[in-house]
């Protein structure tokens, strides 16, 4: 029974070799001056502009954690129809209401979220007006003209 594995095993030992292999040989063979060049971030080619610590937007994490919700929600739903489709007639009835009250709740759900603007992108103050007063606008800036640009970031 032990057999079975020994190649596995062996797979995962010369992975480990390797990588440990890979990672020392750059150590020892690597450039070792370190000047402030070097130890600048890299942003694409680009000078970095300003701190790196600014408060990011609520409305990304939003999206963020909808789409892992509505994904999981599909995950749930593909698996539930594949039982679905070769179920017995009794349990077709009591699925199929459980479906709609699944779906019910789904829609409610899309619903809320387009109520508070979590995915909508203008400047709306609908999840934290308060909190968008006092913080300033991060992801744009007014010119004199009043052009909105995004110079800020």
């Amino acid at each position: 029974m032990f057999g079975e594995f020994i190649p596995i095993l062996m797979l995962m030992g010369l992975a480990a070799v390797v990588c440990t292999a890979m990672v020392t040989l750059s150590w020892v063979l690597g450039p070792k001056r370190i000047t402030s060049y070097k130890q600048a971030p890299y942003e694409c080619g680009v000078a970095p502009a300003g701190e790196a610590n600014i408060r990011f937007p609520i409305k990304f994490y939003l999206v963020a954690i909808l789409f892992v919700l509505f994904d999981v929600e599909v995950v749930f739903l593909w698996s539930w129809i594949s039982v679905f489709k070769t179920s017995s007639p009794e349990f077709k009835l009591f699925t199929g209401v459980a479906l709609g009250i699944y779906f019910l709740l789904w829609i409610l759900g899309d619903v809320y979220a387009m109520r508070v603007g979590a995915i909508d992108w203008d400047e709306s103050t609908s999840l934290a007006p308060e909190k968008l007063e006092s913080s300033g606008n991060i992801l744009s800036s007014s010119n004199a003209a009043g052009e909105s640009t995004a110079e800020a970031l």
